[in-house]
């Protein structure tokens, strides 16, 4: 069994021990997969979110599902795209690691991320997709846990990154 796989789905149906929402600072909710994982949890999530007093860009936080299929979302706050200067490429590939050592300290086996900060934040897909598929793999070479890892593309243009960059 591959431990990372690349699929097609709308992350928010999946039945995984975790979903990564893409979030912003607050924790309070927003627009693409933020505001679709928010609606799809229900009010309880929102509520949990109130309590951890935001995140900053780089980081994770970890809640429970609610009305999710999955038991945990973790949350993880991608940078905006400023064209490459501004340790955009750190702070995203900290986003990955953090959610996984999020993942590995409560014991989930399988998680499911989104393409963090390819939305609003404009972060270029393939340049994106290639620290997404270098940090899960790093870290699945140290771990044992999660014991499966899905990047999850909403849309073609995405799934297409991501097998680009698997090689």
């Amino acid at each position: 069994m591959e431990r990372l796989c690349v699929i097609q789905a709308d992350i928010s149906r999946l039945d995984v021990d975790a979903v990564v929402n893409a979030a912003n600072t607050t924790l309070m909710g927003g627009g693409g997969v933020d505001g679709a994982i928010h609606r799809a949890a229900g009010p309880g999530l929102l509520e949990e979110c109130r309590g951890l007093s935001g995140c900053p860009t780089g980081e994770a936080r970890i809640t429970g599902g609610y009305l999710l299929p999955a038991r945990h979302v973790i949350h993880t706050v991608g940078p905006v795209w400023s064209g490459g200067a501004a340790e955009e490429a750190g702070l995203l590939a900290s986003c990955y690691t953090n959610s996984l050592r999020l993942a590995r300290e409560h014991g989930l086996r399988s998680v499911a991320f989104p393409a963090i900060s390819c939305g609003v934040y404009g972060y270029p897909l393939d340049r994106a997709a290639r620290i997404a598929i270098r940090e899960v793999r790093a870290f699945l070479e140290r771990e044992a846990l999660p014991e499966r890892i899905f990047l999850v593309a909403f849309d073609e243009p995405t799934l297409a990154a991501y097998e680009e960059a698997l090689g």
